[in-house]
């Protein structure tokens, strides 16, 4: 068996933890209505990148408490985005968004796409990226309120328009 000199494995994990750590601004995709869906065009948001799949009945069942989070924080700067997780249909996904009223932007995905924030394979998955474009959490699995309320909440709260911190007006003092 031939062994690799130490520096090209040190070279392999370091590309490797580069990558992981990379930020994810470059993800670029057209969502199911054929327009461009760039991440970069969310900075300043707090966005959430959903992966599900419409075989998948956990992602069915987490999806309805998506749609009302982005109704009810949109205004704060909340973005949530959905990528499926393929093998997906574009038509199945459009019936699918259309049935259940996504009140936000969807696009088909590909493995590659996943494997821009993680290797799991679970679905649903959540990645929580914060106003700056860091990726703040991964959640495997459905995202229950509470790790909303932990995870997401906080960065909704205060925000950069510009270079003024903004407070939300229940919060300021008087």
């Amino acid at each position: 068996m031939r062994r690799l000199p130490l520096t090209i494995v040190l070279l392999l994990f370091s590309v490797s933890a580069m990558a992981q750590s990379a930020q994810p601004r470059a993800l670029s995709l057209k969502d199911i209505d054929g327009h461009q869906l760039r991440l970069d065009d969310y900075k300043g948001k707090v966005v959430l990148i959903n992966f599900w799949a419409t075989w998948c009945l956990p992602c069915r069942t987490e999806i309805p408490d998506l749609i009302k989070m982005q109704r009810q924080y949109r205004a704060r700067g909340l973005s949530i985005i959905g990528i499926t997780y393929p093998p997906e249909k574009i038509s199945e996904v459009r019936r699918f968004v259309r049935k259940v009223r996504v009140n936000y932007r969807t696009a088909l995905g590909i493995k590659e796409t996943k494997a821009l924030f993680t290797t799991s394979e679970t679905l649903p998955m959540t990645i929580v990226i914060d106003r700056k474009g860091a990726v703040r959490d991964v959640i495997e699995g459905m995202m229950y309120a509470d790790e909303f309320d932990k995870k997401v909440k906080p960065l909704l709260v205060t925000g950069l328009i510009g270079h003024r911190s903004v407070v939300p007006a229940n919060r300021r003092r008087r």
